[in-house]
């Protein structure tokens, strides 16, 4: 094991934190589809 391997920085598990960036980026874009709907729908 090289010198990165044995010292860690995180050991949180990598799938919590894809599916958190999924998660966060699907919401921003749906907020986004939402405002231009509403937008669209007002006018």
């Amino acid at each position: 094991m090289n010198e990165f391997e044995k010292n860690v920085q995180s050991k949180r598990n990598d799938a919590v934190d894809s599916a958190v960036g999924f998660i966060v980026s699907f919401g921003f874009f749906a907020t986004l589809f939402i405002i231009a709907t509403a937008i669209k729908l007002m006018g």
